[in-house]
């Protein structure tokens, strides 16, 4: 088994990361000189490459690291660029090929609030308030927390070793673990930006700016706000980060069968690890987090962790279920 796990991850890697070949080359070896020579290790390199094989096959021309480009408006409403970056990045995200649902748009919602309405207001408010980068009311835990999640090395992939170790996992449930999380992941992602597509809601960094477009009396202009957080280069609705990570969190705890068990990552960006007591206390932090970091409405978080959770649900009904 352990010949199989280490040579299905090394081929795999190597054709997602053909210019860390030499370092993948030197760990696998590493781990394949501590498995004892044999039929059993022979079979176990024979059922990794051929496993390896058909997963790299079966993600040709899926649609990964395309040129694609969000719409951009110049509507109340409509997305566009925003500074300091004025990136437009991840479109292809959108249209990727998913690993488990049958489509990307298959769990659509009915779209942001409309402009002039009582709760597009709300999230208005809210989100100008807390998440201005020199808000008065947000808390140095929230500034904390907000910096923590926004950390593009993602401490998620430390808490699934961590759990990993923690829980005592072999070789064949850390696999399966790790299976359910990134593969429940990666389609909330797709249908995350498919959602993003669909919709192309701008971000409040813009929607503050030009609050006097949108219609909206309860809603007030500041041409000089701009949020904690650097917004990320595409729109609004629906958030990624609550989509992912609740799909995550999700997967996680249907694996362990219990939501109660602890976890911490540590964040370079803020330079602080964070605790957490069960899977459905992350998810709740994202959720403000993105509000606080001032680059999502809670409407965009809330829809999203929404989407995450219908993810997660369709892999548990329809995949690694028992063969008998």
């Amino acid at each position: 088994m352990n010949a199989a796990v280490g040579t299905a991850a090394f081929q795999v890697l190597s054709s997602l990361f053909p210019s860390q070949q030499a370092r993948l080359r030197t760990q696998y070896d590493e781990w394949l000189a501590a498995v004892p020579n044999g039929s059993a290790k022979r079979r176990g390199i024979s059922v990794g490459s051929q496993t390896a094989a058909a997963m790299i096959s079966a993600r040709q021309n899926d649609g990964a690291f395309g040129d694609a480009a969000w719409r951009v408006g110049t509507g109340p409403g409509q997305w566009r660029p925003t500074p300091p970056t004025n990136a437009n990045d991840g479109a292809w995200v959108a249209n990727l090929k998913p690993f488990l649902i049958p489509s990307a748009s298959m769990f659509r919602t009915s779209g942001p609030p409309a402009l002039t309405s009582e709760q597009y207001a709300r999230d208005f408010n809210e989100v100008k308030t807390v998440g201005a980068v020199n808000s008065p009311v947000r808390t140095a835990d929230q500034t904390e927390a907000a910096i923590w999640w926004h950390d593009r090395h993602l401490g998620e992939w430390e808490i699934k070793r961590q759990l990993a170790t923690t829980q005592r996992l072999n070789p064949l449930q850390t696999a399966r673990m790790f299976a359910m999380v990134d593969l429940a992941e990666a389609d909330a992602t797709t249908a995350c930006y498919n959602e993003k597509a669909a919709w192309m809601f701008w971000r409040p960094v813009t929607a503050v700016q030009l609050a006097d477009t949108d219609g909206n009396p309860a809603t007030t202009a500041d041409a000089g706000w701009m949020p904690l957080l650097v917004t990320p280069p595409h729109p609004d609705f629906t958030s990624g980060h609550t989509c992912f990570t609740t799909a995550s969190m999700l997967a996680l705890r249907h694996f362990f069968g219990r939501d109660d068990i602890p976890f911490s990552g540590y964040s370079e960006a803020s330079g602080t690890t964070r605790y957490f007591g069960s899977f459905s206390q992350a998810i709740a932090e994202v959720i403000e987090a993105r509000i606080w970091g001032g680059i999502h409405t809670r409407t965009a978080d809330v829809e999203g962790a929404k989407i995450g959770a219908k993810v997660t649900a369709y892999m548990i009904s329809n995949y690694f279920r028992p063969r008998r």
